[in-house]
């Protein structure tokens, strides 16, 4: 594992990186099956033969998961900038909660700021606070995310997506610890520390201009790239449980085949797809144990010819249209005009079978 202070330091992709203040902490490599020991018989939940390292919410048997929370564990008592850097539904909040759970600051509070779900022309209100009279509506004054984050930590998630023109004042807040509210006068000082995070390449875009230089490496003190979960599959035995039991379902057990299925996808939504996968098997599991037959809508990657051998038969046309609108739904975060596209209807017709079907 790469010294914090290392000159030379190994990107995400794996190439080397002349930037001398930045560290990664962790290589991803390329795909491959679990090894873990399966239970004998069904109903067994997988007991990973590695050794496993747990750190709050996270858990990870596999090495490159160790590598990330040891990393983890090393970094949060320290004041220094994180940027994690992954694929949508990797876990990075989760990761950014834990660095601040771990860290001197856990006592204050932990606030979210989400660059790519702002408004652009509400996002300087929000992320640094306004006065009242500073813009039509504005009817009182409002603190930004840096002022409700005092003495904690600010987490800005989506961070490349932070429109250029705010990218100055984002730097000048960091640098000088403080912030001027939206139509007022008054420097207000903020003691935080900031987590980043991440599911772009932050250099292809200060490259293309659309990320500032100075930006980057002042939120580049330390990067960790979080991996795919098809890049780590050993831990399927572990997070599998783990989510039953955010789930509410601790009692359910997990069967030697249902895990083999599981490990034949590639997960490209990775952890939060996994849940999803998860949530809705558990509406057809009365046994106790989630078998193959659970994962109804569990649909191979890049293998539309697979349809054919998940286990639908049986079913009626209308309730499988209706699981198939509901669970895309789900996977969608509730946006009916990406669900539609991703059913390959009309946004009228979806709502017409949304009425239909009482969803």
């Amino acid at each position: 594992m790469e010294a914090l202070n290392t000159a030379n330091v190994m990107d995400a992709q794996g190439a080397y990186s002349e930037d001398p203040d930045t560290t990664y902490v962790s290589r991803i490599p390329s795909a491959r099956r679990a090894s873990s020991t399966l239970p004998p018989r069904s109903g067994r939940r997988v007991s990973a033969t590695a050794p496993v390292r747990r750190l709050g919410r996270v858990v990870g048997g596999s090495t490159i998961m160790q590598e990330v929370l040891a990393m983890i564990e090393r970094l949060a008592p320290t004041e220094l900038t994180v940027t994690l850097i992954g694929e949508t539904g990797t876990g990075k909040d989760v990761l950014a909660h834990t660095l601040h759970n771990y860290s001197a600051r856990r006592q204050s509070p932990f606030v979210v700021f989400d660059c790519g779900a702002v408004a652009p022309n509400l996002a300087e209100s929000e992320l640094f606070g306004h006065e009242r009279g500073a813009f039509t509506g504005a009817h009182s004054s409002h603190p930004g995310a840096f002022e409700r984050a005092q003495g904690g930590t600010l987490f800005l998630d989506e961070v490349g997506e932070l429109p250029l023109d705010l990218q100055p004042r984002l730097l000048r807040a960091l640098e000088h610890r403080g912030v001027r509210r939206v139509g007022g006068t008054q420097y207000r000082p903020v003691d935080l520390r900031v987590v980043a995070a991440t599911n772009g390449d932050l250099r292809e875009q200060m490259a293309a201009g659309s990320f500032r230089k100075d930006l980057y490496f002042r939120l580049a003190t330390a990067v960790i790239a979080v991996p795919p979960l098809r890049a780590r599959l050993d831990d399927l035995p572990l997070l599998v449980p783990a989510l039953l039991t955010d789930l509410g379902r601790p009692d359910v057990g997990v069967s030697r085949e249902t895990y083999d299925m599981l490990r034949t996808h590639s997960w490209p939504g990775n952890v939060r797809e996994l849940k999803n996968t998860i949530a809705s098997a558990l509406a057809f599991v009365d046994s106790g144990v989630l078998e193959p037959c659970h994962l109804r809508f569990l649909v191979p990657s890049d293998e539309e010819s697979a349809l054919d051998s998940l286990p639908l038969g049986g079913q009626s046309l209308e309730r499988l249209e209706r699981a198939a609108i509901k669970q895309t739904l789900l996977q969608l975060g509730g946006n009916k005009a990406h669900a539609a596209q991703a059913l390959g209807i009309a946004v009228s017709t979806l709502y017409q079978k949304l009425k239909k079907y009482q969803l």
